[in-house]
């Protein structure tokens, strides 16, 4: 961190609020109008840093999201974390802004803890960092508490502008997936089955239940090219790369029953 990053701060000066004091010391005017000491606590206020526990299961990861960090302005990192458990501790030894949590896999457990933290402390905002740039994940991910989400292939800008928003009270996406498409999704699943045609949705309905691309050719009458076309356009539009994550979506939305 740079050694001149608080007092640099500090030295900043509101040109406009000063000269409105200079007006105002010249002005006989009633003592409430000079509000003396807030022009202070705003400067307090402004220089307040947003405060950052990293989370990340390697000691390198999390050494290199430090350094990333110490180069924004007005963002520190005040403890670092190896697993869950320590997590909890030091969120309630030093009351962090944000929990930036560095996520290998959203799997179960991963999920689970995430969702674990939220409830535990429902002031703490988490950013997820991951290398999975998939609305599936990412969907995870909010639905657990997450407020943020961003690639690790992300620049550094990207870091900073994610952090930065998440503190005013923001939900940040990063710019790798569709925003809509998972803030439609988080409103309400099935909404987005609204930009899928008829013909789609029949295509991934047979496709969840499990027939392959000749049945399902068979089933609705039309060639395997044409199905394996339909296929493509719903997967580009869900945003999704392979059938395990069609069907996934299709049993999430309940398109699909499995007691069926």
């Amino acid at each position: 961190m740079s050694p001149c990053k608080d007092s640099c701060i500090t030295d900043q000066v509101d040109l406009s609020a000063k000269a409105f004091l200079m007006l105002m010391s010249r002005t006989k005017m009633p003592k409430p109008y000079l509000s003396p000491g807030a022009g202070r606590a705003k400067e307090a206020q402004a220089s307040k840093p947003i405060r950052v526990l990293v989370a990340a299961q390697h000691a390198l990861v999390r050494a290199g999201i430090r350094a990333l960090i110490e180069q924004i302005p007005e963002v520190e990192v005040v403890a670092e974390a190896g697993e869950s458990q320590q997590s909890f501790q030091l969120i309630k030894k030093y009351h962090p802004d944000i929990l930036l949590l560095d996520v290998i896999l959203p799997s179960v457990t991963a999920i689970g803890s995430l969702k674990e933290m939220v409830e535990k402390f429902p002031k703490v905002r988490v950013i997820v960092l991951t290398l999975q740039e998939n609305q599936d994940y990412a969907i995870q991910a909010f639905r657990a508490g997450a407020v943020g989400y961003i690639s690790k292939n992300a620049a550094s800008a990207e870091l900073e502008k994610a952090i930065k928003s998440v503190a005013r009270g923001e939900t940040y996406l990063g710019s790798e997936l569709s925003q809509m498409a998972v803030l439609r999704y988080l409103k309400d699943p099935r909404a987005i089955l609204s930009e899928l045609t008829g013909r789609q949705r029949e295509v991934l309905k047979l496709i969840a239940e499990g027939q392959a691309t000749k049945e399902i050719a068979q089933h609705l009458s039309i060639s395997v090219k044409t199905v394996e076309t339909h296929r493509a356009q719903i997967m580009e539009r869900l945003d999704i790369h392979d059938v395990v994550g069609l069907v996934r979506h299709a049993l999430r939305i309940g398109l699909v029953n499995l007691d069926e």
